[in-house]
């Protein structure tokens, strides 16, 4: 298995995964989506809420803000030796929310809740929550703790993620005749007629949709569009939870640690097997 980067930002990250097969890949895509824990509010307390939103919708709005995620610090609850339903400081953060109009209408945004660790908030503050008209006061406790988006989406670390085989593109040079209609018609303009001849500037651009090939006017097409199934180029794009690299490595890791858990269940059985067999 290789890896490449293709191109990196603060929260999108584009690489080439080659020598595994499509299963595989798409288990690391349904990891990265569904197992890297994250920090989400879980738990919301309302003191006091006039506003026109009912307690329920202000919770859930609460819930979906993206919140900056310390996996060094915090445990999941499940792992936290607390053992308790309401936490602790070892794997819940606790936020307070307190608001009110007096003459004029305002709105709450995310950055108006203050967390009691600097380091869990808001990956945005100008995320709106609710508008308050004048007199209406909202007051509240939240609290946040890792989880998983197979639990519930708001625990999911990224807004994208998706891979494609990496494409493969193939000119015959001896019948293309450069009549350029495959050049039209490329959404991604891909095709350029250089020199009175057809090449591909950017092959890994190309979607797979084969519009060159159905505008070709050579029977059979003198182009041809294929792919590598053993080689994908992964898009993965992070809420702003957690930095993209960091999504990517705990990907792995948790893939590493259910294959040596079914290895070491698979040496087990043999074990016992192996004792039956003797006895």
């Amino acid at each position: 298995m290789e890896i490449k980067i293709l191109e990196k930002s603060n929260e999108t990250i584009r690489f080439m995964l080659s020598g595994v097969s499509p299963a595989f890949a798409n288990a690391l895509r349904r990891i990265i989506i569904s197992e890297v824990p994250t920090m989400a509010i879980d738990d919301v307390i309302i003191v006091e809420n006039t506003s026109i939103m009912h307690d329920e919708i202000l919770s859930h709005r609460l819930g979906l803000i993206p919140l900056t995620s310390d996996l060094d610090s915090y445990y999941l609850p499940e792992e936290c030796s607390c053992k308790s339903e309401f936490g602790c400081n070892k794997c819940r953060a606790s936020f307070i929310l307190e608001a009110e109009a007096h003459d004029k209408t305002i709105t709450v945004y995310s950055g108006d809740i203050k967390c009691n660790d600097p380091k869990i908030k808001p990956v945005s503050d100008k995320i709106p929550i609710v508008k308050l008209a004048p007199k209406q006061k909202i007051k509240l406790e939240a609290y946040a703790r890792l989880g998983r988006g197979l639990e519930h989406a708001k625990w999911q670390p990224v807004s994208a993620c998706g891979y494609k085989f990496l494409p493969k593109i193939n000119i015959d040079k001896k019948r293309c005749d450069a009549c350029g209609e495959c050049v039209k018609n490329c959404p991604k303009g891909i095709l350029e007629i250089q020199d009175k001849a057809l090449i591909v500037k950017d092959e890994m651009k190309c979607t797979l949709c084969k519009d060159c090939v159905k505008h070709c006017p050579i029977n059979p097409p003198a182009i041809e569009i294929s792919w590598d199934d053993s080689t994908f180029i992964f898009y993965v794009e992070s809420t702003g939870s957690l930095q993209v690299e960091r999504i990517i490595k705990e990907a792995f890791k948790i893939i590493i640690n259910k294959s040596e858990l079914v290895l070491s269940q698979l040496k087990q059985l043999e074990e016992n097997k192996k004792s039956d067999s003797e006895a």
